[in-house]
């Protein structure tokens, strides 16, 4: 008997098993089918939500932008009392002062901006100045808030029309960059239509006595799940608008930022990345990429969907002793049947062959039927959740079918059911055949 013949008569073996014991054989591929078809989910779910995170990090300028904080003074924050008060501490935007019980950091003076730009590797540095502008106008068609997205820096943006913010040098002017909901307020009849327009921004002085400030439109861009809504503004707008809001302000403070945007070479190696990272930490500065950032959020989501697929490979192993105790039976209904074989010269290995092929063919039975129910709920469950709960986010496919995957989590249910037809089939394969033929 060669190979083929053995699958086949398995496969036989199995069917006629299923026919002769439906119930039995029946709660067996269900066990399976509970276990695959969890298994596929949670690995649906993980797939989904990292393509999803990649899909949004992709549009972040993760490549060439660090973002850089004064790295926080560990011994500050002590059981024994608040800090001394410095008077030559610099004050943030809006009257913050660094290393408060707001906020764990300090602040970054114009001396930080000019180390920090000494360090080789750096292109530009920014702070990440806070503006409040109060309206925006267009023609006189009407003043409207105007929400500023403050990590417009971190990002390119995913535009309907136009182009990106220019940076700081002073032809490029004033720019903003709008989103699409802000198009029928203003007056505009489509993306392309804003383009070159010119908008006024209107901020008031640290007095309240309002100013007006005109900027191009250079873009419209669709809304952003992860970086938040709101318009960009590029940097020669973000600084005439800071320095408006800051007139009339007592002249005796140190101003800076809590945070500063650095750009360095896109092309620069992860060895080379983790150097200047670590020359602005000598520097007394802590340096991270967006990527670093966005990979503590995928470490948790996968944290927790490897959680969600040791619990479906729980609900499998516990499938398996359902598959031991069929074959068992099988074992022991096919008694007489191994005995006729081994007469007739069939050896052990064969034997042993014969029945692990029928638990593979059980446990392959039990993954189809699993991954196609959880395709079938994944399908359902995303139009759902895409007409509700997601309805905000754009392009999210919370359940995401690789081929991969599934592809390993059949492998992978039928090795367990092997490994589960191990003991079966070593009895099987180990039957005395005068015993066996003389078996009731």
């Amino acid at each position: 008997m060669n190979i083929t013949d053995i699958i086949g008569t398995a496969i036989g073996t199995a069917i006629g098993n299923s026919l002769r014991s439906r119930l039995r054989t029946a709660l067996t591929v269900i066990a399976v089918f509970i276990g695959a078809f969890t298994l596929t989910i949670t690995s649906a779910i993980g797939t989904g939500i990292s393509s999803y995170i990649d899909t949004q990090v992709a549009g972040f300028g993760a490549a060439d932008v660090l973002s850089i904080t004064i790295t926080a003074d560990d011994a500050a924050p002590t059981d024994d009392g608040p800090a001394p008060y410095d008077p030559d501490q610099a004050i943030a935007a809006g009257g913050f002062q660094g290393d408060g019980s707001e906020f764990a950091t300090s602040v970054l003076t114009a001396d930080d901006v000019d180390i920090i730009e000494g360090v080789e590797g750096i292109l530009d540095v920014n702070p990440v100045l806070q503006v409040t502008p109060r309206y925006v106008e267009y023609d006189g068609n009407g003043k409207f808030e105007l929400a500023v997205n403050a990590s417009a820096a971190l990002s390119t943006p995913d535009l309907a029309a136009g182009s990106p913010l220019q940076g700081a040098a002073e032809s490029s002017g004033n720019q903003i960059l709008l989103i699409t909901s802000d198009l029928d307020s203003l007056g505009f009849e489509t993306a392309n239509a804003a383009v070159g327009e010119t908008v006024m921004i209107g901020t008031a002085d640290y007095l309240g006595e309002m100013h007006e400030v005109g900027a191009t439109v250079a873009g419209v861009q669709n809304q952003s799940t992860l970086t938040g809504g709101g318009g960009a503004l590029n940097q020669a707008l973000t600084d005439e608008l800071y320095e408006i809001q800051n007139t009339g302000k007592p002249g005796n403070t140190t101003e800076g930022a809590f945070l500063a945007m650095a750009h360095f070479d896109a092309a620069s190696s992860e060895e080379e990345i983790n150097t200047i990272q670590a020359d602005l930490a000598a520097q007394g500065y802590t340096a991270v990429t967006v990527a670093d950032q966005i990979g503590i959020i995928q470490t948790v989501i996968s944290g927790i969907v490897g959680v969600l697929n040791a619990f479906a490979v729980i609900a499998l192993i516990a499938a398996g002793f359902g598959i031991i105790n069929t074959l068992l039976m099988s074992v022991q209904e096919w008694t007489r049947e191994i005995g006729l074989m081994k007469a007739m010269g069939m050896g052990g290995g064969r034997i042993y062959t014969l029945f692990s092929i029928e638990a593979v063919f059980i446990g392959f039975l039990g993954s189809i039927i699993g991954a196609l129910a959880a395709m079938g709920t994944g399908a359902i469950a995303n139009n759902f959740l895409a007409g509700t709960v997601l309805a905000d986010l754009e392009g999210l496919q919370v359940l995401r079918f690789a081929p991969l995957p599934m592809g390993a989590i059949t492998l992978l249910v039928m090795l367990i059911a092997f490994l589960a037809g191990t003991l079966p089939a070593r009895r099987a394969s180990r039957q005395n055949p005068i015993d066996a033929l003389r078996y009731e």
